[in-house]
């Protein structure tokens, strides 16, 4: 007589199945909207989202150039960067930054939301960011 086991099948890597997001910044607050870039290169809106697997999506990210911030961020929030060697501490305001490079800005900001392990690096490597609307992922959006 067999007998009963309850069993929960887990998702394996091979099986994972990524789609694709576009994601238009213009005119939208900065951080309310990468926590949405965040979830979805995470993958926690899928129903086989597990933390030891990397289930999450396809990301880009469209107009990085028209985001903004509330309050005087602009003026006041810096992003710091060092080198390692003396004298090698870089500062640069989100203004200036915006004006060199608008997507460093939103590359930093789900850098951030993303957690702090071995995942992060795949992660971030299928999120594409681009300062205007012109982009070479146009037949892979689905929805």
């Amino acid at each position: 007589m067999p007998t009963l086991t309850k069993t929960t099948q887990s998702i394996k890597a091979k099986n994972i199945e990524r789609d694709w997001h576009l994601f238009d910044a213009k005119k939208v607050v900065l951080g309310r909207f990468i926590t949405d870039v965040a979830a979805r290169l995470i993958g926690k809106h899928k129903t086989q989202y597990s933390t030891h697997l990397d289930v999450g999506d396809n990301v880009v990210v469209i107009n990085a150039q028209e985001t903004r911030v509330t309050g005087r961020k602009a003026q006041q929030k810096i992003y710091t960067r060092y080198s390692g060697y003396p004298g090698g501490l870089k500062e640069v305001s989100y203004e200036r930054l915006k004006q060199k490079d608008s997507r460093k800005i939103i590359e930093n900001a789900v850098s951030g939301m993303l957690p702090k392990n071995k995942l992060r690096k795949q992660r971030m490597r299928r999120l594409h960011v681009y300062s205007n609307d012109q982009h070479p992922f146009g037949g892979k959006f689905t929805k």
